[in-house]
């Protein structure tokens, strides 16, 4: 497996197989698992063609495997930054880490797609875990 990120929030590792394997660290990684993958899930329903789908999720371990939606870019204006996350809010989720750390470019997709759900909400019922909200119990 391909390292992509080591943080002490999660690790995120690129499989031989393409697949995305994260493991959830730290304070409130329970919470963030569970936030992750119910977004997901959610967007799965909804039929948003432009995120990661769950592949497996073990909440004893906090590991997550996902598709993969292409790779990290590097650069993106500030207007298809806003309007990418605004297209996602069309799905009903606000991603509470709107930043092109969190946008891939798929070629396969041909399109960006936006990655990494543990801080985001669901616009209509505010259901999720935002950043703040984790600062404020810390």
């Amino acid at each position: 497996m391909r390292e992509m990120k080591n943080t002490p929030r999660s690790t995120v590792h690129i499989g031989f197989d393409g697949r995305v394997h994260k493991r959830f660290l730290g304070k409130y990684a329970k919470k963030r698992f569970e936030n992750e993958v119910h977004i997901l899930e959610h967007l799965k329903q909804k039929g948003c063609p432009f995120v990661p789908e769950v592949i497996f999720a073990d909440p004893d371990e906090l590991y997550l495997i996902t598709t993969n939606v292409g790779a990290i870019v590097e650069s993106l204006s500030e207007s298809k930054l806003k309007s990418l996350f605004n297209e996602l809010e069309q799905y009903g989720v606000v991603h509470d880490d709107p930043f092109a750390r969190n946008v891939t470019y798929s070629a396969q997709l041909g399109r960006f797609c936006i990655i990494d759900f543990e801080f985001a909400t669901l616009k209509d019922s505010g259901e999720g875990l935002t950043q703040e909200e984790v600062i404020q119990n810390k």
